[in-house]
């Protein structure tokens, strides 16, 4: 399956936050903050189980976008990129299911080891579903600036 490209690929693994856009009910975006986890060929983000409308929009609709805009949970850097793709969600084992990105996740955010050691006390936080993303296409800016045209790749099949 082709790749993202490279500085599309550093963003993902850098960011701490992505802006998950899904078409909600109305047909109109509605944008989520999330954290990305990306193994090197589709994204993953983690959802929590229990009423999540982020879900039965993507059930409903699975055609997505994940942007990387924010300096600051990227640390620093100040270029930019929008995937749009499609997305599923995984829930058929919410108490466990979303553990095999444990090790993803720990590289990007090590506090989720604390959090871990108090899933006790935390129980409805780890009843996730996982949203899977298959890349499309890619917009990246290297300048950072949205009036500036972007670089644009290809990545999957023809949507």
């Amino acid at each position: 399956m082709p790749t993202l490209p490279d500085p599309v690929e550093e963003l993902l693994e850098a960011a701490l936050v992505g802006e998950l856009t899904v078409v909600g009910p109305n047909g109109r975006p509605i944008t989520y903050p999330l954290i990305p986890l990306y193994d090197g060929e589709k994204i993953y983000l983690t959802s929590s189980s229990l009423f999540s409308r982020k879900l039965d929009h993507i059930r409903a609709n699975p055609k997505v976008a994940l942007s990387i805009t924010d300096p600051v949970a990227v640390g620093g850097r100040t270029d930019r990129a929008t995937i749009q793709g499609d997305a599923r969600v995984i829930n058929e084992d919410p108490h466990g299911g979303w553990e095999r990105l444990l090790p993803i996740w720990q590289a990007k955010e090590p506090a989720i080891v604390a959090f871990l050691k108090q899933r006790v006390a935390l129980p409805l936080f780890f009843e996730r579903a996982l949203i899977e993303i298959t890349p499309r296409h890619a917009w990246y800016w290297p300048s950072g600036q949205a009036s500036d045209a972007p670089v644009t790749t290809a990545v999957g099949a023809a949507s």
